[in-house]
């Protein structure tokens, strides 16, 4: 959670009364960096909040009534789409989900939706899960996410995930499609086999896998995949997806017009959610009974709010292995060093993580931390210091870090996003200069591991995770709630608004603990 308060978007700025002087013009973004020159006495006047879709709206902190008025914003935005907004005479129906009924149910419903009265197992809509619940009490400490100069403790709350007491789709009637999109990650398959199983208890009989991500949409040529419990029973024992992925696809008007299914169930990251959620209000533009909730896939741990994405602790340890051999080449050569490339194309948090657990590392870049390779105090300095000193070395380095060093080429690929300069091979192949033009004599190895992690059977962590996850999407699709996806949030699970978690990456606060603490770690200066 290093990201700073959900509330506040990029777009925001605190403002001084009057005039401006040096640093005193803060942005509260994601991970940016707080500033200690600001005053304290009364220099602060309003916060700016550029909402979605470019719309502003302010908040004069010298109203009285303000940290209601944020409260009220607040819930606004956080406030998770039903199909009752579009369709207001949508039935509700008795959730067959409950203790007696851990066995898929009955297919005729003669008599109804059975039903356990004295179960207190549901989840009322009213619930809610704190967001933040660190109270700050100053900006300047480590970390601090305030939403004013003076870090006033303002509540936020987010929707608690689970089964709800009555549904609004009739179990029997659902086709179910499962998508997954992007790249592979950890936990596809636990999170289809536990969507499949959830989508049984309930009743549903048809469920299908949208072969290759959105393009099985509209791929002639692909077919859908019948899914049951019998499908998936074994294949959370194996990485990869069952159903394939893919990036890019057709228009969100083919995808809507082919009307395959009353809910889907997509797995992915901005990219997936983003369609996920055009989808969402396609068919809410054309009044259809159609519920969309999406599963955030991202190894690279990004997505905001939500404490971890599933996929990410498998990628720190099977990361050890890399770190961990490229340790060994080096301490076993004359001046190894070791260069150990991993995923993280804006964010670092695999790196961050992996580096701390390992202990092995001298040195860990990532995106969110500039750095220099040359200059008395660039990377190659340190690096000839530490061969100096105990012989050997080895660097961590996230695939998004020092892209301002590459050669940009603009290149897109199919999601849209911004084709990386290879900044390990680029920092293998400048090692190698640098010590070569002063006469240092340098072993140096390269190992970039991304394909092998990715594609890895999820850990003990992720598999408990994708199955909450797994579960708690299909609760919400028959809950009525669209537009949404579910995470854990300060290790309870929530419904987000799908806008929200996707306007932008959660990034490495270069001011958290949790960095400070890999510097620790890592003894490495900075290197600007």
């Amino acid at each position: 959670m290093e990201a700073l308060s959900p509330a506040i978007k990029p777009g925001v700025v605190l403002r001084r009364r009057t005039t401006f002087v040096d640093n005193a013009l803060l942005s509260f973004g994601f991970g940016c960096y707080k500033s200690p020159n600001w005053k304290r006495t009364r220099i602060w006047r309003r916060i700016e909040v550029k909402a979605e879709g470019g719309k502003q709206g302010s908040i004069d902190f010298s109203d009285p009534d303000w940290k209601s008025k944020y409260q009220h914003d607040f819930e606004a935005r956080f406030r998770i789409p039903h199909i009752t907004d579009v369709l207001p005479d949508a039935v509700s129906y008795p959730s067959p989900f409950c203790l007696k009924m851990r066995t898929p149910v009955s297919p005729d419903f003669a008599k109804g939706y059975p039903s356990d009265e004295e179960w207190h197992g549901y989840i009322n809509n009213n619930d809610r899960v704190l967001l933040k619940v660190i109270r700050y009490s100053s900006p300047t400490s480590a970390g601090a996410e305030c939403i004013d100069p003076d870090c006033t403790w303002v509540e936020q709350w987010v929707h608690r995930a689970g089964p709800r007491e009555k549904i609004y789709f009739k179990p029997e009637d659902v086709k179910a499609a499962i998508v997954t999109c992007g790249g592979l990650c950890p936990g596809l398959n636990d999170v289809i086999r536990q969507i499949v199983i959830t989508l049984e208890i309930y009743g549903v009989k048809k469920i299908v896998g949208i072969p290759f991500g959105y393009r099985g949409f509209s791929d002639s040529s692909l077919s859908e995949m019948p899914l049951s419990r019998k499908v998936v029973q074994n294949i959370h024992l194996s990485g990869g997806s069952l159903l394939g992925v893919s990036r890019g696809g057709p228009t969100v008007s083919d995808i809507v017009d082919r009307k395959r299914n009353q809910y889907a169930l997509c797995s992915g990251g901005n990219g997936t959610h983003a369609g996920a959620n055009a989808i969402h209000e396609e068919c809410g533009r054309r009044r259809l009974k159609v519920a969309v909730v999406g599963v955030p896939k991202t190894i690279d741990n990004d997505i905001l709010l939500m404490d971890k994405t599933f996929g990410f602790d498998t990628a720190v340890e099977e990361a050890q292995r890399a770190i961990n051999s490229a340790y060994i080449e080096a301490h076993s050569a004359y001046h190894g060093i070791g260069i150990v490339k991993l995923m993280g194309r804006s964010s670092g948090f695999i790196a961050m993580q992996a580096a701390l657990a390992s202990g092995q590392i001298d040195i860990c870049l990532i995106p969110e931390v500039p750095f220099n390779l040359h200059g008395p105090h660039g990377v190659l300095s340190h690096l000839k210091y530490l061969l100096e000193r105990k012989g050997s070395a080895v660097v961590c380095v996230a695939e998004g870090a020092g892209q301002d060093l590459l050669q940009k080429t603009n290149a897109t690929d199919a999601s849209g996003n911004i084709v990386l300069g290879d900044i390990g091979v680029h920092i293998q192949q400048e090692t190698k200069k640098f010590f070569k033009g002063i006469g240092f004599p340098v072993d140096v190895k390269y190992i970039d591991p991304t394909y092998m992690i990715r594609a890895c059977r999820a850990n003990a962590s992720d598999g408990i995770l994708c199955t909450v996850l797994g579960q708690n999407a299909v609760h919400g699709a028959f809950a009525g709630y669209s537009g949404i996806t579910v995470g854990i949030c300060n290790t309870h699970y929530a419904y987000f608004p799908i806008p929200e978690v996707i306007s932008q990456p959660k990034v490495v606060d270069p001011n958290s603990r949790m960095w400070h603490r890999c510097l620790t770690s890592t003894g490495q200066p900075d290197f600007i």
